[in-house]
């Protein structure tokens, strides 16, 4: 660090500064310093600073599945997001199994990372696991934390209520949702559904069970095949309220196959706001929550709580918008 300092001209604390991205730097200054180690091969020696900070400088994340295009979005968005505060990334995934999700606090301990995002599906927050870890826990999802850990959730209620409302307001009078399977416990299926019955009762409409296909899989398959049956079940759905934008983008699938068109016959709306929902055709209109503040607010999070790990949980659900595209044109 001192001869990568004597080649730029600045003091040590000033290259130390732009090595762990922590205090605003000119950039006449950084140009210099990262010049000065591109020409000397300067390299941070991790184990020594992690010994004498006693941090890692790795954030762990932990998510259902990696190839979901929502976690897939969100991760890297962390990502980018911890780059630009000085903080690598690790990142796996649970399969949204109890012991998946035990198994990533368990491998985030052994890899000494300083903080861990965990979406937390089955694994319940109460559990001492989570508590003794040793390390701060930021939480996604739907599990109460009880006022135990830093919470982020989304919007689900509000947003599935919006979604309704607009297909409402776009003339709909028979209007479907297929979601996941079990309204026992709350959870995010349960939260969305919510939502979506209380937006058809506000505006007069008697929810209809029938009208709730439940997918065992939320997948693009279990989804085109309910789409394939709203077209053949002479049920007169007229629009459709989506889990998520995956499982929208295969009813339209399956609506198209039983030779219903997207909006004309049958008006489709989804939740999540993937990058993908814009390129189909028709592009779907959705409910996007604000992903780069998720991201922003979850670093911020870990950061306090890496700092100050007695200050209060703080819990948080994303403001989202209703994206209108040609799916409910």
């Amino acid at each position: 660090m001192s001869d990568v300092a004597r080649l730029a001209g600045v003091s040590t604390m000033t290259v130390s500064n732009v090595v762990n991205n922590r205090v605003k730097v000119s950039e006449a200054a950084r140009e210099r310093v990262l010049e000065a180690i591109r020409a000397s091969g300067y390299q941070v020696n991790l184990t020594a600073r992690s010994l004498r900070s006693g941090r890692t400088g790795v954030i762990g994340v932990a998510v259902p599945q990696v190839g979901n295009p929502y976690y897939g979005m969100l991760g890297a968005l962390l990502i980018d997001e911890a780059h630009q505060r000085g903080y690598e990334v690790t990142i796996g995934q649970t399969g949204a199994l109890a012991d998946g999700e035990a198994a990533a606090v368990a491998q985030s301990r052994w890899l000494q990372v300083d903080g861990l995002f965990l979406s937390a599906i089955e694994l319940d927050p109460q559990m001492p696991l989570l508590a003794d870890a040793g390390f701060p826990i930021v939480l996604f999802g739907e599990q109460g934390a009880g006022g135990r850990f830093d919470h982020i959730t989304l919007p689900n209620e509000a947003g599935a209520a919006a979604a309704t409302g607009h297909l409402i307001d776009q003339g709909c009078k028979r209007i479907a949702i297929v979601t996941g399977s079990g309204l026992d416990r709350l959870n995010t299926v349960t939260r969305r559904y919510n939502g979506y019955r209380a937006a058809l009762e506000d505006r007069g409409l008697r929810p209809d069970p029938e009208l709730r296909f439940a997918l065992d899989s939320l997948s693009w398959d279990g989804a085109r095949e309910a789409g394939r049956h709203i077209a053949a079940s002479g049920l007169g759905v007229d629009g459709v309220v989506a889990f998520n934008d995956t499982t929208a983008i295969g009813v339209m699938r399956g609506l198209t196959d039983g030779g219903a068109s997207v909006p004309g016959d049958v008006r489709v709306i989804g939740f999540d706001g993937i990058p993908v929902a814009e390129q189909v055709i028709p592009a779907l209109s959705t409910v996007a929550p604000d992903h780069h503040w998720i991201a922003a607010r979850a670093l911020d999070l870990i950061v306090g709580r890496i700092a100050d790990p007695a200050a209060p949980p703080r819990q948080y659900t994303a403001p989202f918008d209703l994206v209108v595209r040609e799916s409910t044109a």
